[in-house]
């Protein structure tokens, strides 16, 4: 299915849903290259008190990245998130995503994320002070309320789509659910059937089959995957495969799955440094290793290494001698 944002038509319809601590530039240009149709930042907030520091800088970071390049960014003050995404599209980014839904306690305390689903008069600010300030397209990544007494995700679709917002992206489950249980996508089929802009559903998506029976139940435009991507970027090729043909993909290769570790372990160096690169790496390795049972040892070893040149070497001894081994 062709979906279009603003004067984008993006190439895939299963996007990659942001997440702090994850979506860095690597990542994301890596699930880009394997088919996600969209990569957005990690979550930036709207105080720009906050951004000189190295994380914010690196969050705000997307040279060399595919379009359409997409910043998100979370606060509470209309005017603060109206400045936030005018700065941002001037630095670069072609489309603005606005964080409702992020539920950690750090967030929802300072009344952002989806603490502002308490608030429908105040996200209407928020919603019409940002689309007005850019004239890049606008988007919304929310869930269906704040909690299962109070699902007004329905109503704040219908508030974004007056606001001018151009897309949304719907997680399953309220933000008292966090993210235990199993998502609920009736809410979003709901939300979907009275959308006139592009709706994506997310929530528990974690295989190409339950990606088609999702975007069947809901009717929705597309689909965001979020921990289903992790250790696993190739999953949106696997799933974008499926949708087109019906079929399912040939396991990776062992080689293949080394080529790619061993690419994303540089990019992760070069765009942290050594010492701070090492340490993103520990947990993509685990994420990555989860795939393949078994591995607890290197696993183990592979998170206490300090520097790349050693944490590099020894993921490739193990991979050249399965490799062997398979051959």
């Amino acid at each position: 299915m062709t979906v279009t944002i603003g004067p984008y038509t993006l190439p895939s319809n299963v996007l990659l849903a942001p997440m702090a601590g994850v979506t860095d530039r690597p990542f994301r240009i890596l699930c880009r290259r394997f088919g996600a149709g969209l990569a957005a930042s990690e979550m930036l907030s709207a105080d720009t008190r906050l951004w000189d520091t190295p994380k914010s800088r690196r969050r705000m970071d997307i040279a060399g990245e595919p379009s359409p390049r997409v910043v998100q960014i979370a606060g509470f003050d209309p005017d603060m998130m109206a400045d936030a995404a005018r700065r941002n599209v001037d630095a670069g980014a072609q489309i603005i995503d606005i964080n409702m839904g992020c539920p950690a306690k750090k967030v929802c305390n300072r009344l952002a994320g989806s603490a502002l689903l308490q608030d429908e008069d105040l996200v209407a600010r928020i919603l019409q002070k940002v689309v007005r300030a850019v004239t890049a397209p606008v988007t919304l990544k929310t869930r269906t309320g704040w909690d299962p007494d109070h699902k007004n995700g329905l109503r704040i679709a219908r508030i974004a789509e007056d606001s001018g917002i151009a897309a949304l992206a719907i997680h399953g489950r309220t933000r008292a659910d966090m993210y235990r249980g199993e998502a609920e996508h009736e809410t979003v089929a709901a939300i979907k059937a009275n959308a006139r802009i592009p709706v994506f559903a997310n929530g528990d998506i974690a295989s190409p089959q339950q990606a088609r029976e999702i975007l069947e139940r809901t009717g929705c435009d597309g689909i965001m995957l979020g921990r289903a991507a992790q250790g696993r970027p190739w999953i949106f090729g696997e799933v974008n495969f499926f949708l087109a043909t019906g079929e399912i993909r040939e396991v990776l290769a062992l080689e293949k799955v080394r080529d790619i570790m061993r690419a994303h372990l540089e990019d992760l160096y070069a765009f942290y440094g050594d010492e701070t690169g090492v340490r993103v790496a520990r947990k993509h390795l685990s994420w990555y290793f989860r795939q393949h049972p078994g591995q607890e040892d290197l696993r183990d070893r592979l998170v206490r290494i300090e520097t790349p040149e050693e944490q590099l070497s020894t993921l490739l001894q193990h991979y050249h001698t399965g490799v062997d081994r398979a051959a």
